[in-house]
């Protein structure tokens, strides 16, 4: 029988670059039976609506074909309902699609594998912070790393990971650690000057930042990492380390593992989150595992 696909496709994915790798991996999905329709929004609200009007009309799967951004949105439509999530990878950062298994490198083979439909079921996690109320797969980030973001989304130029680059140095030059008081499960309280908390269901964001190396994203848990106050000279000396996880043995960074995590700053400080690299918005926030809530085809 023919799997009945839904595709959702970023156009703006890598500035438009990947538009011209749509038709392959169509012609691909299409010639191993499978019957397509495509979904593209007008804007990401409309995107959604169009994703959830699919899923509720029950495809044998929704297929994302973008970077992590994307699959942050397909994640909304198909969290906690039985029809599987495909990726494939055509975006700045897959970091998500490589936590799972997909193949990131090449979209015509992550085409294959969501012909092959075998899926995994993995968690997500729920984060509610004033009125936003939605899910995310991969990583949650506050502090040094949002900052970064909220710089390079309000930056038109250079284009791609320059921008995060331009964004990073600029950052560094005025960012001061934050007061957090971070609660886990709701009992635990821990109150300190931190750099960062990144909360993770999987373990690399930001394209290769391997932030919490050893998360699984099917242990129901979540894996909360906090950088304590650090020099701007150390901060620069520890940050690269990140691209190989070997930060998790500095004495300023530890691990904890929880159901939930809550995130407070202390008055007159303010900090925004990003979940899949999409802004979350300001703390307070809250957010909870979701075990189970995905099935992914890898």
């Amino acid at each position: 029988m023919s799997p009945q696909l839904a595709l959702l496709v970023n156009p703006a994915a890598r500035g438009g670059r990947t538009l011209r790798l749509l038709e392959p991996v169509a012609r691909r999905l299409r010639a191993g039976g499978a019957e397509l329709s495509v979904i593209v929004g007008d804007d990401p609200a409309d995107a959604l609506e169009r994703a959830c009007t699919a899923v509720s009309e029950r495809p044998d799967a929704l297929v994302a074909f973008g970077g992590d951004g994307l699959v942050h949105l397909a994640a909304q439509a198909v969290a906690g309902t039985d029809v599987p999530l495909g990726i494939i990878p055509a975006g700045t950062g897959n970091d998500i699609a490589g936590a799972l298994g997909v193949p990131c490198k090449d979209p015509v083979a992550a085409a294959r594998t969501v012909l092959r439909m075998k899926s995994r079921t993995v968690d997500a996690a729920r984060v509610r912070a004033g009125s936003t109320d939605e899910v995310f797969a991969g990583v949650m980030c506050c502090g040094f790393d949002s900052r970064v973001n909220e710089r390079a989304n309000r930056r038109t130029w250079p284009p791609g990971m320059a921008r995060y680059l331009v964004a990073t140095v600029e950052e560094l030059r005025s960012f001061r650690p934050i007061p957090f008081r971070v609660t886990f499960d709701d009992a635990e309280v821990v109150e300190r000057e931190v750099m960062l908390v990144a909360v993770a269901n999987t373990g690399s964001y930001g394209a290769g930042m391997r932030v919490s190396p050893h998360s699984r994203p099917d242990d129901g848990l979540l894996d909360v990492v906090m950088v304590d106050a650090l020099s701007r000279s150390e901060f620069l000396r520890v940050f690269p380390s990140v691209y190989r996880g070997r930060h998790v043995g500095h004495r300023a960074v530890t691990v904890r593992r929880a159901r939930s995590v809550r995130l407070e700053t202390v008055p007159e400080h303010e900090a925004v989150a990003y979940a899949d690299g999409e802004r979350v918005g300001p703390v307070p926030l809250h957010a909870e595992v979701m075990p189970g809530a995905l099935h992914v085809i890898v």
